[in-house]
């Protein structure tokens, strides 16, 4: 009996300091998510000088206040624009570009352009993840014919890449902005 209670013991003991032991395991860094006030896409058309801007600015973020969207003029049938996009935090002084740090983590981020309403454009990615995958900070949007609709902009934070679209990328949205678009 004494052999029996010394073993417990023994196999208790061993346990104990087994699972008490430091493994030194240094929990990974937390990535505080970002926070995103603005949203802006600016469309240069090719050889052309005067850009069409699409911003969303919310600087009171889940406040009372909606955001304020505004488009600055409508699109030509037949152009194709380049774009870029800029994000802000705007609840700093200076604001805070966003978008270097987007660009910087390319692999866990990546612009999604759904396009609604009978509005008549195409998108395509223009700069790349480190990966050669998606992230569309840069874009070309051709215009087709004379329509509206809505040109929706998401940003997904850890997308499943490579993807088809938005439908099966996975991850969270960072920011997700609609604007009211026309091609004249």
């Amino acid at each position: 009996m004494k052999k029996v209670k010394f073993l417990a013991t023994a196999i208790f003991g061993t346990l104990l300091f087994v699972s008490c032991s430091n493994d030194n395991d240094t929990p990974e860094p937390v990535n505080e998510e970002e926070v995103i006030t603005t949203l802006t896409l600016t469309l240069v058309p090719n050889g052309g000088t005067t850009p069409i801007t699409l911003q969303t600015r919310d600087l009171d973020g889940d406040g009372p206040n909606s955001p304020v969207v505004t488009v600055s003029g409508a699109l030509t049938a037949g152009v194709t624009y380049n774009g870029t996009i800029v994000l802000l935090n705007e609840t700093v002084n200076p604001s805070e570009n966003i978008t270097e740090e987007v660009e910087e983590e390319s692999l866990d981020h990546q612009f999604f352009y759904t396009i609604g309403g009978g509005l008549d454009v195409i998108t395509a990615y223009s700069n790349f993840d480190t990966d050669g995958n998606n992230l569309g900070t840069e874009l070309t949007l051709t215009a087709g014919t004379v329509s509206s609709g809505t040109l929706t902009i998401t940003l997904r934070h850890e997308p499943s890449k490579p993807n088809t679209g938005l439908g099966d990328a996975g991850g969270e949205t960072d920011i997700a902005a609609t604007f009211n678009v026309t091609v004249q």
